[in-house]
């Protein structure tokens, strides 16, 4: 023993990296086995949903997986096959699994996908844009975007999993709760923003359009990955040394919010007998002719004339109000005078949350709205974090368009806040 202690004396650097190298494989190994424990109590969980009795004659749900292999740099499909894959296969659902091998492909399966009864979003913010997209395009979109759509976040950015799913550091438990949600069944309707240029198909979002100098440096953060927790700072600040100050000038028209109709039943009576049919068609052929509607009243529409460093068009998807009476998008339109300091700052501050509306904006509440831009204008926007090139285009709010899959807890917070 004594000689024991007296190399570990002698040889201290190397002891310490020793010890420094099996503390931390201790750890690893714990986290590996602590996800494992993870995995198998959800697999237990669904293997519950699964086991349930059923009529024979009762077909099983389809459900159609959308999946981006590419997403989380090339992760999200080892991530799928080892947290999710499992649970969908154990909880009696027929899933059928499909993998997207190039961008926009989600997009094209969409448009001509037969009838499901759960359609799967894996993957990010891009996955879901490009799935929103293809189902609100179809011809019968009507009756398509009554399905309801769950999402397994996989990807970089998942803005929409901080709406549906409470708060989790650890991914491996993320990703199980996310698909346990799908299971138990609990919806929550959710806003979308259709986008429309004068020759393009309209592209539909859940989280907002981003037009200005923030978004810009942004995305070139990751050029700088080399300083690490700085690259962030470091792409702000490279981009004052480029231009500033830096200034978009736009023309803005809008409408204000509307009034929330009424939520139609998610179940539809079941058809009525002949006999009642056949009255109510004699009824409605001998009754009196019905008086001509009124005529709408015209929409009053704003103009605004902007100079600004960043624009953004939000939906209120992120902070659900189900008692909210009118239905209107967030528009946030920030000073043009701000200091380099603060540029840097708070474009840090923007990766973390890219709709925040800072102190000293201008915001405005509307249902529909008309960007016109200078000709010339060059730049891109960013909708649900998806680059697409700066145009003029109308912005309409299609309220409660889409029901998504949430976690209980989430549905049962926001019925409290109803009550209250």
């Amino acid at each position: 023993m004594a000689k024991v202690l007296a190399a570990l004396r002698n040889h201290w650097k190397k002891s310490t990296f020793g010890a420094c190298l099996l503390g931390w494989g201790g750890h690893w190994l714990y986290g590996k086995h602590c996800d494992n424990l993870l995995r198998r109590a959800a697999c237990q969980e669904a293997q519950a949903f699964g086991n349930q009795l059923m009529p024979a004659t009762m077909p099983l749900k389809k459900a159609t997986v959308l999946l981006n292999p590419a997403a989380c740099k090339g992760k999200a499909g080892n991530l799928f096959e080892k947290n999710a894959a499992p649970i969908l296969h154990l909880s009696g659902l027929d899933v059928t699994i499909v993998k997207t091998d190039y961008e926009g492909q989600a997009k094209q399966l969409l448009e001509i996908m037969e009838n499901t009864d759960l359609i799967i979003v894996a993957g990010g913010d891009g996955t879901v844009q490009e799935v929103i997209t293809g189902l609100l395009r179809r011809a019968d979109e009507a009756a398509f975007s009554k399905i309801p759509i769950g999402f397994i976040p996989l990807g970089k950015t998942c803005t929409l999993s901080h709406t549906l799913y409470p708060e989790c550091t650890n991914q491996v438990q993320h990703i199980t709760n996310a698909t346990l949600a799908i299971l138990k069944g609990e919806t929550v309707p959710l806003d979308v923003l259709q986008i429309k240029g004068k020759k393009e198909q309209p592209v539909f979002a859940v989280s907002g359009l981003r037009w200005g100098s923030y978004r810009d440096a942004g995305v070139k953060a990751s050029k700088y990955w080399y300083l690490g927790p700085l690259k962030t700072k470091a792409a702000h600040l490279f981009s004052i040394f480029k231009e500033w100050p830096q200034k978009h000038q736009a023309c803005l028209m809008y409408v204000g919010p509307t009034e929330r109709p009424p939520e139609e039943p998610e179940e539809k009576s079941s058809r009525p007998p002949l006999y009642v049919r056949l009255y109510r068609r004699l009824r409605s052929y001998w009754s009196s002719p019905k008086e001509f509607p009124q005529e709408v009243a015209p929409e009053d529409w704003e103009k605004l004339k902007l100079s600004t460093i960043e624009l953004s068009i939000a939906t209120r998807n992120k902070q659900l109000d189900l008692a909210r009476t009118k239905d209107f998008m967030d528009i946030c339109i920030e000073a043009e005078c701000v200091s380099k300091g603060e540029f840097v700052h708070r474009g840090s501050q923007k990766m973390r949350d890219p709709h925040m509306c800072p102190e000293g904006s201008q915001c405005i509440q509307a249902s529909r709205c008309i960007l016109q831009l200078p000709e010339g204008t060059e730049g891109s926007f960013g909708i649900d974090n998806e680059e697409y090139e700066a145009m003029p285009v109308e912005v309409k709010l299609l309220p409660r368009k889409l029901r998504f899959f949430c976690d209980p807890k989430v549905r049962e917070q926001l019925l409290q806040a109803v009550v209250h």
